[in-house]
């Protein structure tokens, strides 16, 4: 399979037609180079912003860097640059001999420059000419800037052998066709004319975004620059004026860069856009067709099959390009496994919507959260008065809820958003008498729906969300199986406990004693609470079907000092944390340091909006938002190896690195608790990492001065992940020149749910509602660690090698039978990380032999060598081969010498052109295909060698106690030789 689709990847080449560091919110203020405000709209705006010119910093090969002042010829023939010690003649670069034009630091020039560091990513440029491929290697003073000078260059090459009349050609583009259709179908006399009025609101129409204020000023701006005194709107000014407020420059930039420097898109080129740069597979033409046929917006354009820039830009804003997978909007994930190898979304004092301290009890409190997937919910019931419980705040007993109301709201809603099972968390605080009549109210509303089945003495887990469809489970306190009584005393809850031992500053005292009725203590099945003392008492006599609830500061306590423990005790058992009682502002605690100690149920503050809650919304978003996350395998199997408080690669787990590059916003709002102030907003971005604690940064954009309607950012940023399965990312909209209030918007999406490419991130508020038409455009992309260190950013400068290498390391258990059998699997572990490693490295090398940035997919990698390798008629300089079963390209004619080199890349038997390629530092192709090869022919016997291992120490898992003690192992000595055993097998699995 894996040879096959090399040989797919590698059919593209032939033309089928002829035809981190935590950065702090320092404040940092990114100023515009344009010369004037005039946006980008076609090629003519960036050549007559190139023939005025502007300055360039010039990078040299010995590191050094010049100031110089760039212009594009008059005739557009040519570009010069001064001062020069060259001649002026000779201080130029003729646009015929220009080969290509890469944006970004991607060139040898920018690899090997010491300040390379210190060059923004987003403003380097590099011009490729001459037979050679030299390369002349710039830095704008602005990503905008560069764009410009990359999308210019490219139109005239791709011209080069066609007149040029700029007027014309940005007069024929099919935008300008559709605008004037659009105009003349409005203008009902004819007359080639209309009222300011009627052109607002057609504007108004076409773009609802846009403010009509700032309509009726660029309509002012337009005629002031022509002098007229009439406010009546021609053609022209129609089309220049929409052109102008409606051209996003960074999605024109895009446009032009994927269609080939054409203004518009063809089926091919959305075709390649989507499987090469937005990670679509399996997309055909006809699709194509389809989504131009939805989103054009000229007929012409729709009958014609071709995309415009205001049609490109109406997909790329809707729903098929969020940045939310599809996929993860149904259950994904495996829903048989155990309910304890799952998150559950879980709320806290769900009858609030206020604070604990003063808020009544309401019933929307139960309405939201239900609506919102919770999956399990507090019910905290008093006696009420004529013999019926009520639900109420104890701290304000105003305005008490009717337990029967309450249920039957439960009833209606409690599979309205998900029908996987819901937990209810009984706070009994009822006489004997009362509780009765809890019990008839819930057998009668909820029927066969309520989950009473006595628990299987020899299962060993809890039944799975599958297997508990539709069911409510009831958690609470449980009389004693053995004792035939009809009622008896139990310990309070564990929350009231703490709460009561807090406010009587009594941290020692007896827990609270209360008195349970059998027909309540029936109800519980699943879910009997029971009190905490330590893991080595639960592991020995805890049940399965009973489970602990840990206050916040107790639950932190043990994820401090045993964050191994608590993992391992979560593979069995259901935990549920619970805010500190000190929380009287209904403040929530960090969801995600429980998570990952393993803890299911983290009972969250639903009426308290803010970016805990907004980790909490997020998480919850995957799996088809049901309620329920499958933890990764890590924290389930019953022998592996997990700390929460790893700083560094998880065992067994494959980190990766996530790049983000913030492009632009959409849109953005005053922030809603400003004063004194006006609608100017200074935005930035914060992008959040959150995960295990090796995993969690921050880093934030520059600051965009007085723009809210689209700030162009244009910063990439690179965060190593070493857990991807708890991985949450978080965007952050600020206002940097705030009074009151600095929040603008947010989203925070789980790692597993982003999809690559160009992506519209729809912002949420303060309190989580989607705002309308407000979004920030991004582009993601999520490659491999390549080498053994950290995320590598120059990949053929700093090469990692074999002696450089990091290998994950096989622990000694101190069991002599055992460690001779993992001995076995070291040279194993070894090759297979080397294999992997010499596979990733191949990859970056071929990226940076075409000249592209290591978040590159080989697809485009293919796609721009194979433009190399045709020749001025269009006819493929090279043919594809086979030679042993695997692919490699032979000359057809004269191929230029730096060509040649790409070439003998794949001439495989050739072991000294390897040998000298390797040594030069080209390995390039030749590499990747060596690597794939090695990789084909030797990694299933390597897997195999691995899996042997792997089985043969399982074997002796049952036995491990055993046999520590025969070796005098006990105590922590003992548990380290279990740990270190469970360490082992995570690494081989």
């Amino acid at each position: 399979m894996a040879r096959e689709n090399l040989l797919i990847f590698f059919n593209v080449i032939i033309p089928q037609d002829p035809s981190n560091q935590k950065c702090g919110r320092k404040k940092t203020v990114s100023f515009s180079s344009m010369p004037s405000e005039k946006k980008i709209s076609s090629a003519s705006d960036c050549i007559s912003f190139m023939q005025a010119g502007c300055e360039l910093k010039k990078v040299r090969p010995n590191s050094r860097i010049y100031n110089r002042f760039f212009t594009l010829d008059p005739d557009l023939q040519a570009l010069r640059w001064e001062p020069s010690k060259k001649d002026l003649d000779k201080a130029k670069l003729d646009i015929s001999a220009i080969k290509e034009i890469r944006l970004g630091k991607n060139t040898e020039t920018f690899r090997n420059n010491g300040l390379a560091d210190q060059i923004s990513e987003d403003c380097a440029l590099s011009v490729i000419h001459g037979e050679n491929y030299e390369s002349l290697d710039l830095v704008a003073n602005s990503a905008d800037v560069a764009n410009i000078w990359v999308s210019g260059l490219r139109y005239l090459v791709s011209r080069s052998k066609q007149p040029l009349d700029l007027m014309e050609s940005s007069h024929n583009t099919p935008r300008f066709t559709w605008l004037k259709t659009v105009f003349e179908a409005a203008d009902v006399d004819g007359n080639g004319i209309m009222l300011e009025d009627t052109a607002v609101e057609l504007i108004k129409k076409l773009n609802p975004t846009l403010k009509e204020s700032k309509i009726r000023l660029k309509f002012k701006e337009i005629q002031k620059s022509k002098e007229k005194l009439t406010t009546r709107v021609t053609k022209e000014e129609f089309c220049e004026a929409f052109s102008e407020l409606c051209t996003r420059p960074e999605v024109y930039f895009l446009l032009v860069q994927i269609s080939k420097n054409k203004e518009y898109l063809d089926a091919n080129d959305l075709m390649l856009f989507l499987e090469a740069e937005q990670g679509v597979t399996h997309i055909t033409e006809e699709m194509c067709l389809d989504i131009i046929r939805r989103y054009e917006l000229s007929e012409e354009g729709r009958l014609k099959g071709f995309l415009a820039i205001d049609g490109f830009t109406q997909y790329l804003l809707s729903s098929e390009c969020d940045i939310f997978d599809p996929e993860h909007k149904k259950i994904v994930q495996d829903m048989t496994q155990p309910l304890s190898h799952y998150y559950i979304n879980a709320s806290h004092n769900t009858y609030l919507i206020e604070d604990q301290l003063r808020g009544p009890a309401d019933i929307n409190g139960y309405v939201r959260a239900l609506k919102m997937s919770c999956r399990s919910i507090e019910l905290d019931v008093c006696d009420g008065p004529d013999n019926e419980p009520i639900i109420c705040n104890r701290n304000n007993m105003t305005s008490p809820l009717a337990f029967r109301n309450v249920i039957e709201v439960i009833n209606k809603l409690a599979f309205f958003a998900s029908e996987y099972p819901l937990i209810l968390c009984l706070g009994n605080h009822c006489s004997v008498q009362q509780q009765k009549v809890m019990v008839q109210h819930m057998k009668r509303i909820f029927g066969n729906k309520l989950y009473t089945e006595e628990p299987l003495s020899s299962e060993s887990y809890l039944p799975s969300p599958e297997k508990l469809k539709m069911k409510i489970i009831v958690k609470g306190k449980k009389l004693p199986c053995d004792q035939d009584v009809l009622e008896g005393e139990v310990t309070d809850e564990d929350e009231e406990a703490e709460i009561s031992r807090r406010l009587s500053e009594d941290f020692s005292r007896e827990p609270k004693l209360i008195w349970l009725c059998r027909e309540l203590s029936d109800l519980v099945s699943l879910c009997k609470s029971i009190q905490y003392k330590d893991f080595e008492t639960s592991m020995k006599s805890q049940n399965y079907w009973e489970m602990c609830s840990f206050s916040e500061a107790e639950a932190s306590r043990i994820a401090n000092e045993y964050p191994e423990d608590f993992v391992n005790y979560n593979k069995k058992f259901l935990s549920r944390v619970y805010p500190s009682a000190m929380r009287i502002d209904s403040s929530n605690l960090n969801p995600q340091d429980f998570w990952n100690c393993g803890c299911q149920i983290v009972a969250m503050n639903y009426q308290t909006p803010g970016p805990m809650m907004d980790l909490h919304t997020g998480w919850f978003l995957q799996n088809g938002g049901c309620g329920y996350v499958l933890r990764p395998s890590v924290m389930r199997d019953e022998v592996s190896y997990f700390s929460a408080n790893t700083k560094g690669i998880v065992p067994g787990v494959s980190p990766q690195v996530l790049h983000v590059k913030i492009i632009s916003g959409q849109n953005f709002p005053k922030p809603k608790g400003a004063c004194a102030k006006g609608d100017v907003i200074d935005p930035y971005v914060c992008i959040e990492i959150h995960g295990i604690p090796a995993d969690c940064t921050e880093q934030r954009t520059k600051t965009v001065q007085q723009n809210s309607d689209n700030p162009i950012f244009d910063e990439s940023f690179e965060f190593q992940i070493n857990l991807p399965e708890l991985a949450m990312i978080r965007f952050v909209v600020l206002d940097d020149d705030y009074i009151g209030d600095e929040f603008i918007g947010q989203y925070t999406i789980p790692l597993e749910c982003l999809q690559p490419g160009y992506r519209h991130i729809p912002l949420r508020s303060f309190v989580g509602d989607i705002m309308e038409h407000v979004t920030l455009f991004v582009h993601i992309a999520i490659t491999n660690r390549s080498g053994g260190g950290k995320a590598q950013k120059r990949s053929l400068s700093v090469r990692i090698g074999k002696k450089a290498r990091e290998y994950t390391m096989l622990r000694n258990t101190g069991l002599k039978i055992i460690d001779d059998i993992f001995k076995l699997a070291v040279h194993p572990l070894r090759e297979a990380t080397d294999m992997r490693e010499n596979m990733q490295n191949a990859m970056v090398s071929v990226k940076e032999l075409c000249g592209l940035p290591p978040i590159a997919s080989l697809k485009q990698c293919i796609l721009t060598l194979s433009s190399r390798l045709v020749s001025s008629d269009n006819a493929p300089s090279v043919a594809l081969c086979m030679k042993d079963t695997f692919p490699y390209l032979e000359p057809l004619g004269t191929v230029p010498d730096v060509q040649k080199k790409v070439l003998a890349a794949y001439d495989l038997p050739d072991l000294a052109m390897l040998k000298q390629t390797v040594s030069t530092g080209r390995t390039g192709w030749l590499q990747m295909i060596q690597e794939s090869r090695v990789l084909i022919e030797t990694a299933d016997t390597t897997h195999d060698k691995i899996v042997q291992c792997q089985k043969a120490g399982m074997e002796f898992h049952e036995e491990l106690h055993n046999l520590g003690t025969k070796e005098g192992l006990k105590g922590r000595k003992l548990s380290k030789a279990i740990e270190s055993f469970a360490w082992n097998i995570t690494v081989l699995k």
